[in-house]
């Protein structure tokens, strides 16, 4: 399939910062009035899990940038570098240092689900691992994210591919849901023949 796409550095469509700047350990509140995400709340499958998100208060002069539906937030540290798609979050949430938040610059004609998308693809993961530094912890420094390049179609042709990603992401998790439920079948079957009755076993006298 071929298709006509503008190549483009990822600072030329986006804003791009890090994540809120917190002093040490992040601090879990209960009636704290912010959500932080961290490491532990994202997957590229099922993008971020607010369910797992610590609530905090945030202190210091820096005025959050909160997070809004459509960000992207990029993992830049560790083994594996990968975006998802912020989605519907709360009114007051920011994401811990590990995250570079993007965020899509008006008027730039680039849908947000298909930017994470294609981050995650092998061709934009090659130019990541090359410019990947570090001995003991891989990163990706900010200025080195900034000048890598995308390849940006059609705002329908984008729409298409994350629709389609977003069907094979779904079929994904009802077969691994399948998977899983025949598992449990077949544990409970073995289960229950380790518990039937044996039979005495007769033995014929001399």
């Amino acid at each position: 399939m071929s298709f006509d796409a503008s190549i483009v550095t990822v600072a030329e469509i986006t804003s791009l910062q890090a994540g809120y700047p917190f002093r040490g350990a992040i601090e879990e509140l209960p009636d704290g009035d912010v959500r932080v995400v961290q490491m532990k709340d994202v997957d590229p499958e099922t993008g971020v899990d607010w369910r797992g998100a610590i609530r905090t208060s945030l202190g210091g002069r820096k005025h959050p940038d909160w997070l809004r539906s459509g960000d992207v937030l990029f993992v830049a540290k560790g083994a594996r570098f990968y975006a998802v798609c912020v989605d519907e979050p709360p009114a007051r949430a920011v994401c811990a240092p590990a995250f570079f938040h993007l965020r899509v610059k008006a008027p730039a004609s680039v849908d947000p689900a298909f930017l994470a998308w294609q981050i995650n693809q092998p061709p934009f993961q090659r130019q990541l691992q090359q410019a990947a530094e570090g001995s003991g912890q891989l990163s990706i420094r900010r200025p080195v994210l900034e000048a890598l390049s995308l390849h940006i179609p059609s705002m329908r042709q984008q729409r298409g591919i994350a629709a389609l990603a977003d069907l094979a992401r779904r079929e994904r998790q009802a077969l691994h849901r399948l998977i899983r439920n025949r598992e449990l079948q077949l544990h409970a079957l073995a289960e229950g023949l380790s518990q039937a009755t044996q039979p005495d076993i007769q033995q014929d006298s001399p």
